[in-house]
């Protein structure tokens, strides 16, 4: 098994490489290179901080080129982990308007209620849908680390999970061989690992 992670510059990179390892997975790849994407049997694609700039970067090392080729024609596993998962959906509003990879028909906006404190930080519980890869064995309400302030909406049938924090929002997405999750798995103990599990046996 080996397992790509996509680096454009912007990830918790480390601390999914040292989760991966505890999974005890041997093949780990950090790259942004083609061949690395094309050769993985399944692909991460994480992230921290700005929607635009992460699409910046994306398009400017041909990575948005590289995975359309792997996911989308190839029928690639990946899961995209917070920033990651965003940058699936179709747009974001976060500071100006951008186009993300539209793998997924998602909308990014920010919370907008000012009674809540943003970001959103913290563990919180998650209504898993049924069905769920990611969530098999896990059980509902289990908890997980989330760190944003952006928040997914999609009127598309992607098989979601939902968190409340003020109002319900996307906490994961599972479409074919696409799957994406707002919270950090890597940092969310017990139940994260079993959810990277998941998705390395049975995705």
């Amino acid at each position: 098994m080996k397992i790509t992670i996509i680096d454009y510059g912007m990830g918790n990179i480390k601390s999914i490489i040292g989760a991966l390892k505890y999974l005890e997975v041997k093949d780990i790849t950090v790259s942004s290179n083609l061949s690395e994407i094309a050769s993985a049997d399944k692909l991460i694609l994480p992230g921290v901080g700005s929607f635009p700039m992460a699409m910046t970067n994306i398009i400017k090392l041909n990575i948005d080129k590289y995975l359309e080729e792997a996911v989308i024609i190839n029928k690639k596993p990946i899961l995209g982990i917070c920033l990651g998962m965003q940058l699936m959906g179709v747009s974001s509003s976060e500071n100006v308007f951008c186009n993300g990879l539209g793998f997924i028909q998602g909308i990014n906006r920010e919370f907008n209620n000012s009674n809540l404190k943003v970001p959103h930080i913290g563990f919180n519980q998650i209504d898993i849908v049924k069905n769920s890869i990611l969530f098999q064995d896990l059980d509902n309400f289990s908890d997980f680390y989330f760190v944003h302030s952006y928040q997914m909406t999609s009127d598309d049938n992607i098989n979601q999970s939902i968190c409340h924090y003020g109002h319900d929002f996307i906490a994961s997405y599972e479409k074919g061989n696409i799957a994406g999750v707002q919270f950090h798995p890597e940092l969310s103990q017990t139940n994260g690992l079993k959810l990277l599990n998941n998705f390395i046996k049975y995705f």
